[in-house]
């Protein structure tokens, strides 16, 4: 899209204002540097949509494009320019969280998306032990509700079957509700108390999720509607 103007601001929008855009870009600062890494994380885009928005950023040099040795494809990176746009997007965040967030809608949560978030969040360093099973199982869904997070080392891998394996911790609550505790809108507490979410597990890893469940990077930014009730 050509806005016509040398103002910053239009020629920026020239280059990241079109649809998923951003979205690719904040899947690559979280890791993704694969086609289906980033199809995981933007559950409704087409094929044909990803291909042309990475090929349109890799002609503005805002990520480059390299053929993985002996495999077809290719693997994405953040070039300079890639990597700068990480403060607007902690930007558009932040706003978001003030601003857009007061009515989320049940087609806003996607399960997928939650479970690649938590996957991304856990912290191995703080987990006991080589292997630690943790269980997720979603009362208000008849499809995607049962999701476990398999770590070992400093890896985590999503199972969609039961692995077999000793579970060492055990969630049981609506996905709005833990949707709302990663984000921090609420506390796991809060939760349990509420009768919302069952946490079962040994205590040294249920008294504090967050010491190796981390919160999402935007918890703890106020909506607008909270800071306004209280001046």
């Amino acid at each position: 899209m050509d806005y016509g103007q040398f103002c910053p601001v239009a020629k920026t929008m020239e280059l990241l204002g079109e649809k998923w855009t951003l979205l690719i870009l904040r899947e690559m600062h979280m890791g993704a540097t694969r086609f289906n890494e980033m199809q995981r994380g933007l559950t409704f885009i087409s094929p044909s949509i990803l291909t042309k928005r990475l090929n349109d950023l890799a002609d503005a040099e805002i990520i480059l494009r390299k053929k993985m040795s002996g495999q077809r494809g290719f693997e994405y990176f953040l070039t300079q320019a890639g990597k700068e746009t990480l403060p607007l997007l902690q930007s558009f965040g932040a706003w978001g969280m003030r601003w857009a967030r007061g009515d989320i809608r049940d087609s806003d949560l996607d399960v997928e998306l939650l479970m690649l978030y938590l996957q991304r969040s856990i912290v191995t360093d703080n987990l006991p032990g080589d292997q630690s099973v943790i269980r997720f199982k979603f009362t208000d869904l008849q499809k995607l509700s049962d999701w476990w997070l398999l770590v070992k080392g400093c890896n985590v891998d999503i199972c969609l079957e039961d692995p077999g394996q000793d579970v060492d911790v055990y969630f049981t609550t609506d996905l709005r509700t833990m949707v709302s505790c990663w984000m921090g809108d609420e506390s796991y507490r809060g939760a349990i108390v509420d009768k919302r979410l069952k946490l079962v597990g040994p205590s040294a890893l249920t008294r504090n999720v967050q010491h190796w469940l981390s919160d999402s990077v935007f918890a703890g930014i106020r909506p607008a509607r909270e800071i306004e009730a209280l001046a």
